[in-house]
């Protein structure tokens, strides 16, 4: 799972971990405000650099063209299947019996209604935290490569692979010319504070719950009261959490040090095994597919939630906020722990999606180590025969991912095969709120395919009628598994490597350099991807509308030309 950079709603550990990523990398941030939802925007007509849908439905209306409802499957944590936004989008398995116990379409999954929960036991219980991968790899092989006069010419082509696997998992965890990573003793103080603070601000404003503009409207008289409303204001805005409440986002903070705190303890002691005590299957075996729970909401939902919004949530209803496309039916599949996922829930999630009609999988989360990757990669080509689209985050380390691994990927192991059907996003931001490239976001020439709007992105979160900003590459792969569902909708011939032709090819450079991730560095944004530009919804649809309804003509894989703002309008 990818750091997080955001603390927000009913927060799951890996939002957490993208936000606080962020907010390591960020000592000063420097953000303007932006409107909700300005992700959706055009640049002549609105300002700012969204991806001008209101433009690529103006479009499609013209043309008269008719959608087609498209089932957009999103591998995550949960989802708040009640929420008023998305309650009616939810994909419903037609042929499935609620509550009966039975595997009634015999798709192996018994009451699978709103799809399936891949981190869940029998019992109904939950994973919710989980170990790390770097952690698993490293005490799973360390009995047998750890000898220091292991030799290591005897080794088995395999073997030696996962000895190199191995030896990067022991310099993560021993910390040989590894980096430092988060002081666990600052960390563990800044929480204590945080919650002596919020003790002092309950009693000032004399109500438990309270949000990051109660604090800033507050004023204090007191020493303490002055002491606790500063150090709570300086969190809620570097964040850009102001509506988010004190109790949302000290237990998002409680979980990110718990979190950390399972890091410190990798070296000495092997990760518990929380997922197997729950789903009690063998991990070792990828055909042992009969564990889980229909319980795609579990505790966790925020992140989910969130990225569900993005890609759908009812548009024009009056309520919240609008998603991108506008007839999509939102298949939940649970595999997303607060911690590292597992290869195995990975590649079976990706399978169930393209055994059950998705055309597009969102799948915001990543790890840097892959040990089955095999598994996943074998998934991946199973998507690709059925047709089906499938739309990564790249990443919130601000790291370039041609160099350093993140997992999964488009390549296929052992090999510079990549899949035809597969997009890597970066996030994006706008010039009014911290520049064109968001600061935390991975990047790569070879691995990310285009940017998207990443950046404090408003959308709904758990609780009914409850919404709130969040951003990472998290929040910019939905923006881009949207735009392919909108797509589909009005071109259902399209094919995934025709979707991803039209995202890309259409994608807008902007005006000059840009910054690299992490750095004050300046460089073209076609340097951090391969399109070397932004989605833009509205050049895709020009672009879609003019490809062969018969399928056989596919589009080339890559093209030369790079529109940019300058040369093309929104």
């Amino acid at each position: 799972m990818n750091k997080l950079v955001k603390v927000a709603g009913l927060v799951t550990a890996m939002v957490i971990a993208d936000q606080m990523a962020f907010a390591q990398q960020e000592k000063s941030i420097k953000t303007g405000d932006v409107p909700k939802g300005w992700h959706l925007l055009d640049k002549t007509k609105d300002g700012y650099h969204g991806i001008s849908l209101d433009k690529a439905y103006e479009f499609i209306r013209a043309k008269n063209l008719k959608s087609k409802t498209v089932v957009v499957a999103i591998i995550d944590s949960g989802i708040d299947t009640l929420h008023e936004d998305l309650k009616d989008i939810l994909w419903v398995n037609p042929k499935e019996i609620p509550g009966n116990n039975t595997d009634d379409d015999g798709n192996g999954y018994a009451d699978d209604i709103y799809g399936w929960n891949f981190i869940g036991g029998k019992d109904g219980k939950n994973v919710k935290q989980d170990s790390y991968e770097g952690a698993r790899v490293y005490h799973m092989y360390k009995a047998k490569y750890g000898d220091k006069n292991l030799d290591t010419t005897k080794l088995s082509a395999e073997e030696k692979d996962e000895y190199r696997m191995w030896l990067k998992s022991k310099k993560k965890i021993e910390g040989e010319g590894a980096d430092e990573g988060v002081d666990l003793v600052m960390l563990q103080r800044a929480l204590t504070s945080a919650q002596k603070s919020d003790s002092i601000m309950r009693k000032a404003l004399n109500k438990e719950t309270y949000t990051g503009t109660d604090v800033d409207t507050f004023t204090a008289v007191s020493s303490n009261e002055k002491t606790a409303k500063g150090s709570l204001l300086y969190l809620f805005k570097a964040n850009q959490m102001m509506e988010t409440t004190n109790k949302e986002f000290l237990e998002g903070f409680e979980e990110f040090v718990s979190g950390e705190q399972r890091k410190a303890e990798a070296k000495d002691k092997a990760p518990q095994n929380y997922r197997g005590d729950i789903t009690k299957d063998n991990e070792a075996d990828i055909n042992d597919r009969n564990y889980g729970n229909p319980d795609v909401m579990a505790s966790t939902p925020f992140h989910g939630t969130h990225v569900a919004g993005i890609i759908g949530a009812i548009r024009n209803n009056g309520k919240g906020m609008d998603g991108v496309a506008d007839n999509v039916r939102i298949m939940m599949i649970r595999a997303v722990p607060d911690g590292d996922e597992h290869d195995k829930d990975i590649a079976l999630a990706i399978r169930y999606a393209a055994d059950n009609g998705a055309k597009i999988v969102n799948m915001s989360f990543g790890k840097d180590f892959s040990p089955q990757k095999k598994w996943v990669d074998e998934a991946v080509k199973y998507a690709e025969s059925k047709g089906v689209l499938l739309v990564h985050a790249a990443g919130n380390d601000a790291k370039n991912i041609d160099t350093a691994d993140n997992f999964p990927n488009a390549y296929m192991k052992g090999s510079n095969e990549k899949a035809p059907n597969w997009i890597t996003v970066g996030a994006s931001g706008d010039p009014k709120s911290g520049g064109f490239t968001a600061s935390f976001s991975n990047y790569g020439k070879k691995q990310v395919d285009v940017f998207a709007p990443g950046v404090k992105i408003y959308s709904s979160i758990p609780g009914g009628n409850t919404y709130g900003n969040a951003q990472g590459t998290s929040m910019a792969c939905p923006v881009v598994a949207g735009t392919a569902a909108f797509l589909l909708q009005y071109f259902p011939y399209l094919t995934p490597e025709q979707l991803k032709y039209c995202i890309m090819k259409s994608a807008q450079a902007p005006e000059g350099k840009v910054k690299k991730p992490g750095t004050d560095e300046m460089v073209a944004l076609s340097e951090l991807s391969e399109s070397g530009g932004i989605i833009n919804a509205y050049e895709a649809a020009k672009i879609a509308a003019t490809l062969d309804p018969s399928g056989k003509k596919v589009a080339p894989k890559k093209s030369s030309a790079k529109p940019t703002l300058k040369n093309k309008k929104g």
